[in-house]
């Protein structure tokens, strides 16, 4: 329970609250919600007038639990954690919750609610989802049949090219058409199985949801994601459908799936890792609807744009912000927060430079002429070099060759892997420390550039290269994440090592400007955006966050962040970037409040934080770190080996299967290494469950969830949206039931998370069973209810309990220890409830497509 305070009456004669002068009825609330607090700090006795936090030594888990307990009591006012933050007394909250909105009082545009239910339907059975999971797999092995047979084809052709010139002239061709197919693959099949996508709504696993998912995973899988930011890439979203004016810029790699039902007015740009996908999964439906935005828009980065959504001429919408279905931003304002709100925040902080149509034109050819006259062949014809001068390979290639023994597989795959492997981590951590240094000479910090120049260009491949995930993944998590990011170019000069100064999931504009303060840790998920955008330039500044901060999961820190020093900024807050430097409080929300810094139960292990107690701990932390980064090396080496010995065995067999043998291999390692990670996970976890902990990052167990955290599972969004993802996640232990929709969810703690049946979880939301806090890490089990919606990008955080059929909104956050009751809708960060008051989610043009047309839409 919560360590008592001095402040806590322990009279035994006096009431659980003294009376005030506010009335009985006041008096009586005032003294029903001491109760139900004293029972959960476990006392008999509250003071009206003791701060929940710094004089009964609360927290925010015990606080969400006393919301809980007071919702379930119809006859009281029902508060939130934002009220419990602003007002933290018991009499200061219950004078609140009992006072009448003033009728003058500025109000804030209300907010839809996450979507009213659709109308009662048959649910699909056993039989559909078996059905179509079936289907898929089937699909899935065609393309690869396909790919295999298209693949040994063009490397027949390649291998008769006579002399380095001839071999250089197939690649490219080959190459080119290739890229050509497989960029215009998706389009046709997009024209041929749905025409135009409508605003209607299709159950899960039924024949029209296949052809949706298989428009989905064609579209994620063609090479056109790798050109966004360029013209191109806008060119493409046409070709599919949508209507883009001149001038747009598009920088998020999430990919519009309906995209007939998304309209950009010219001159608008979209930053990085925003949503506006055009549909959503809701209860066990698809759902589409339009996602409109007029001329010289703005939406920031680590935004979420629901269906059925409007942005007006020149409106913006700040960073970590959404705008939930239903609602408009009027011409001219600017939004933030989710759900989004006016503010008079200016997002487009960079003048415009003179970048016109005939500079994109010139930048889109550019890129295409590279492509296709450097990259492709280069990766095509490379191949075809290490097939054919690398002797393990050349030699299996070779009719004339006899079947090699398994002996001799292995010696080769263990000589391939071993060089590939070392070669890749050595060479790739040399370029990685010397070309953005050198690439950042050119592109200067505080300047204006036009879009599509030389500047860009670079600037785009800066942050393309010192992204890579794979050294975060390493090195994250531990002591040595400093050395590689300060490598990288960070300023981290006077950190101040905490053993987990920064997690595995950090990314950035450029590497070159960002500084961080001395005894500062960050959380996974972290986006730095030392770049601001217009529709016409960019500019790169630096980002300075403040010493002694502590940045919790999934946030984005903009240039001039208004942050300071000994801040705690909490899971997914959206960093303000006017007002005065907040310093020494917590900041939560989006838009932000302010919350205390910390609480006595974060404290209770600083004693391990300071003098020769640090010291020990943290060196033995580093060895334990140090331990597991040569594990998880070893881990992807074998798969590496693995994938290589199949490769040799598969060239083997090329001269009696065929071209089959191809496909085969595709299909068989994206099972092999699906079922090779779960193995690792497991056998670190000895195929038992997580239990709940309170501890100190200085305490072994918090090194052993460590290494658990970096067992790779990149693999998992292959099996988004089909009945394979359910599996994977109960062989890793998830409790998890029948029929679950499961988009692109992400959890943390598989043991600790339970799914119940038919529930429906969408694209980049993510069920979190931990926090860390400062020196302290807690986790504890999250259960989510039958037929529950998690909405895009919503984020649900541990000891939460989500009731049967309950839903939460795009980009919420859910905080520790909520409870939300059976058939509620809940929204915003953080949460709160909010009832029903849409009632578009069905109705005319909501129909169940009809699946016997030959080119119907999916309408």
């Amino acid at each position: 329970m919560v360590e008592q305070s001095s402040e806590v009456v322990s009279e035994p004669d006096d009431p659980a609250v003294a009376l005030t002068d506010t009335g009985p009825r006041g008096a009586r609330t005032e003294q029903r919600l001491a109760q139900a607090l004293a029972v959960l700090l476990d006392t008999e006795h509250v003071s009206a007038d003791s701060h929940f936090f710094t004089d009964l030594g609360a927290n925010s888990l015990v606080m969400a639990q006393f919301c809980a307990r007071i919702r379930k009591q119809p006859d009281l006012p029902s508060p939130t954690m934002k009220d419990i933050y602003r007002h933290p007394t018991i009499r200061s909250l219950a004078a609140a919750l009992g006072e009448p909105v003033a009728a003058d009082a500025p109000r804030t545009p209300p907010a839809p609610a996450p979507g009213a239910a659709p109308a009662p339907g048959p649910r699909r059975g056993p039989a559909s989802h078996m059905l179509c999971g079936t289907l898929q797999l089937l699909l899935f092995l065609g393309y690869s049949l396909v790919s295999g047979f298209v693949t040994a084809t063009g490397y027949e052709w390649i291998a008769a090219g006579k002399g380095l010139a001839d071999v250089y002239l197939r690649s490219l061709l080959f190459g080119g058409l290739a890229f050509v197919a497989m960029c215009a693959f998706p389009v046709a099949a997009k024209w041929l199985l749905v025409g135009r996508w409508r605003a209607t709504e299709f159950p899960v696993w039924s024949l029209a949801y296949l052809r949706f998912w298989l428009v989905k995973v064609l579209l994620h899988a063609n090479p056109m994601v790798f050109l966004t930011g360029t013209p191109l890439y806008v060119l493409y979203l046409r070709a599919l459908g949508a209507r883009i004016g001149k001038g747009v810029t598009i920088l998020s790699h999430s990919v519009p799936v309906c995209t007939d039902l998304l309209t950009i007015g010219a001159g608008t740009v979209v930053r990085k890792d925003s949503f506006l996908l055009c549909y959503r999964a809701y209860a066990g439906r698809i759902q589409t609807g339009r996602v409109t935005l007029g001329a010289d828009v703005f939406v920031g980065e680590k935004t979420v744009l629901d269906i059925d959504t409007a942005m007006g001429d020149g409106a913006q919408l700040g960073h970590s912000s959404a705008l939930h279905r239903g609602q408009t931003v009027p011409d001219g304002e600017h939004w933030h927060g989710s759900p989004a709100e006016p503010t008079g925040t200016d997002y487009v902080r960079v003048p415009p430079a003179p970048c016109g149509t005939v500079r994109r034109a010139w930048f889109a050819l550019g890129t295409l002429t590279q492509l296709v006259l450097l990259y492709i062949p280069l990766a095509v014809g490379g191949l075809y070099m290490v097939f054919t001068q690398i002797p393990a390979i050349g030699k299996r290639l070779d009719p004339a060759t006899t079947a090699l023994s398994w002996p001799e597989l292995l010696s080769d795959a263990l000589l391939l892997s071993l060089v590939a492997f070392s070669g890749f981590v050595v060479l790739g951590l040399a370029l990685l420390y010397i070309l953005p240094r050198l690439l950042g000479l050119v592109v200067r910090p505080d300047r204006t550039y036009p879009l599509y120049g030389l500047h860009y260009a670079l600037h785009r491949a800066t942050a393309r290269m010192t992204n890579v995930r794979f050294f975060a993944w390493l090195f994250g998590d531990s002591s040595y994440i400093v050395f590689y990011l300060r490598g990288l170019g960070y300023d981290l000069s006077r950190v101040e090592q905490t053993g987990s100064n920064f997690g595995t999931e950090v990314q950035h504009e450029t590497p070159l400007l960002v500084s961080v303060g001395s005894g500062t840790m960050v959380a996974d998920g972290l986006s730095i955006l030392n770049a601001d955008y217009s529709s016409t330039s960019f500019r790169v500044s630096r980002v300075s966050i403040g010493p002694h901060n502590f940045l919790g999961n999934n946030i984005a820190y903009p240039a001039g962040g208004r942050t300071g020093e000994n801040c705690l900024l909490a899971t997914k807050v959206m960093i303000p970037l006017d007002g005065e430097v907040r310093e020494g409080v917590g900041l939560l929300g989006s838009p932000c409040f302010e919350i205390p810094r910390s609480v006595d139960r974060d404290t209770r292990f600083d004693h391990l934080r300071t003098g020769d107690t640090l010291r020990r701990r943290l060196a033995a932390k580093n060895r334990y770190n140090l331990r597991s980064m040569a594990l998880m090396l070893f881990v992807r080496w074998l798969h590496t080996f693995w994938l290589t010995f199949f490769g040799l065995a598969s060239v083997d067999l090329y001269g009696v299967v065929g071209h089959v043998v191809i496909a085969g291999y595709l299909a068989f390692t994206l099972a092999f290494s699906a079922a090779y990670f779960v193995l690792v996970e497991r056998c670190l976890t000895s195929f038992r469950a997580l239990r709940p902990r309170l501890c100190s990052i200085y305490e072994p167990y918090f090194w052993w969830h460590e290494r658990l955290w970096k067992v790779p599972d990149h693999f998992l969004n292959v099996f988004n949206g089909t009945p394979f993802k359910s599996l994977v996640w109960r062989l890793l232990g998830v409790r998890i039931g029948s029929r679950v929709f499961d988009d692109g969810c992400y959890l943390t703690e598989r043991t600790l998370a339970t799914i119940g049946d038919d529930c429906t979880l969408n694209a980049g939301s993510k069920i979190q069973c931990h926090s860390q806090e400062d020196g302290t890490f807690k986790s504890d089990g999250t259960t989510l209810g039958a037929g529950c919606t998690l909405g895009v990008a919503a984020h649900v955080h541990y000891g939460v309990t989500m009731g049967d059929r309950s839903v939460l909104a795009p980009d919420a956050f859910l905080m520790k220890g909520e409870e939300v009751p059976p058939d509620a809708r809940w929204g915003g960060n953080p949460a709160v409830d909010m009832p029903e008051t849409d009632s578009a989610a069905t109705g005319p043009g909501r129909a169940e497509p009809t699946v016997d047309a030959p080119a119907a839409t999916v309408s």
